[in-house]
């Protein structure tokens, strides 16, 4: 059957025939069903009677082969929740790399369509991947340039390595959760990531045979900032990190001058606990 010109099939049981009974709701970035009800509740619902909740369970059709728009859905997200009023994202190569990176290839299939929402969603494992806007902010932070090499703490799903691979030379990453990082790791060179190298180990002891970094960026929260990764970040260098417990953690920038780290807490956040030794 065709509606609008999109051949449309049944999703449940029953089958209706009258244009006037076909309702379509959106649900995620170009994915629509289409309600099928009868003409008293479509009246009902044509006057603005019936929420929408109270049809959920009526039958329902999709399009074939309704690909969400993932380009558009980018575009949207780096315009609402980067650059727009109380975000304020200003790095130009920061929101390019924002809108080019797939971040619904590295979300698993049952939250992908939320996957350009602005909040952070479950990855498997108790991990979860970032909020859009807490991904760009602090790759912001770091003030990227594309000669840096950067170390990742947390590839977690390998959303913000890819986001970094666009904007520096080498992303070096490490995930403790070994299913994490094989995932990640599978994605990215699925993706085309080159020059990212993924390593399953401890975090907390960074990477010593690839130090110095430009910068450090670490994305689950330790109760003390490790002193490994501030002998592996360069002078001049910078590292964006959580610290804290659970409910009480601040996002801190910290920049290596003349021997010496100083520390300024930009945010309070709310990280996954980091998993690994202690010095």
């Amino acid at each position: 059957m065709k509606i609008a010109g999109r051949e449309v099939r049944p999703f449940g049981a029953g089958f209706a025939s009258d244009p006037e009974r076909f309702f379509p709701l959106e649900d995620g970035p170009g994915r629509v069903y289409i309600v099928v009800m009868s003409g008293s509740l479509a009246r009902l619902m044509r006057a603005g009677l019936l929420p929408a909740a109270c049809v959920l369970h009526l039958t329902m059709f999709t399009f074939f082969g309704a690909e969400p728009d993932w380009a558009e859905a980018r575009r949207r997200m780096v315009r609402d929740q980067l650059a727009g009023p109380g975000r304020d994202i200003t790095n130009r190569q920061v929101l390019e790399a924002m809108g080019r990176t797939p971040r619904h290839e590295f979300i698993p299939a049952a939250s992908r369509d939320s996957a350009y929402a602005d909040r952070p969603l479950p990855i498997g494992h108790g991990q979860t991947i970032s909020q859009p806007y807490i991904v760009a902010y602090m790759t912001e932070q770091l003030s990227p340039a594309p000669g840096d090499r950067v170390l990742e703490i947390g590839t977690g799903s390998g959303y913000q390595a890819a986001v970094l691979s666009g904007l520096v030379r080498e992303v070096y990453t490490i995930e403790i959760v070994e299913p994490l990082g094989r995932r990640a790791q599978a994605d990215l060179k699925r993706l085309g990531y080159t020059n990212v190298q993924v390593r399953i180990g401890d975090g907390y002891k960074g990477w010593p045979a690839a130090a110095p970094f430009d910068s450090i960026i670490v994305t689950c929260a330790p109760e003390n900032i490790p002193q490994a990764l501030v002998d592996q970040l360069r002078e001049g260098g910078r590292m964006i990190i959580p610290v804290g417990p659970l409910y009480d953690q601040n996002l801190y920038l910290l920049r290596k001058e003349d021997g010496r780290v100083r520390r300024q807490a930009v945010m309070a956040v709310r990280f996954v606990p980091m998993v690994g030794g202690k010095e």
